[in-house]
């Protein structure tokens, strides 16, 4: 016999439970790893973003992700108003900022450090 045929066959005498165990095991093992490498930093990353979106300040001098840059005067619940020039402000959604620097500590909004 070749080896495709012995891959093939069946074992005797059995009736397949071991299998389907092995592989429910299998499955529950790569979920397990599917969130612990992916799922969970990735909701570590979003909560530290909203904590440091809330915590924005009047004064803070911010970057949006349009790469508008300017400084806060104003804050709404979901909102900031950016002063980016002498008589123009800016309102934009608290989601639309990406960096934040405070005295010269610049904060990269959903980067880890």
């Amino acid at each position: 016999m070749d080896v495709l045929h012995l891959l093939a066959m069946t074992p005797q005498g059995g009736n397949g439970g071991g299998g389907m165990f092995s592989t429910i095991i299998m499955f529950s093992l790569i979920i397990l790893i599917f969130y612990f490498m992916i799922l969970r930093p990735q909701q570590k990353r979003q909560k530290d973003r909203q904590k440091l979106l809330e915590s924005v300040e009047k004064g803070d001098k911010v970057v949006t992700v349009g790469g508008l840059h300017g400084t806060v005067i104003g804050l709404e619940e979901k909102t900031v108003l950016v002063q980016v020039a002498d008589n123009v402000k800016l309102k934009f959604d608290k989601s639309a900022i990406s960096t934040i620097n405070r005295g010269g500590v610049e904060t990269a909004v959903g980067k880890t450090n």
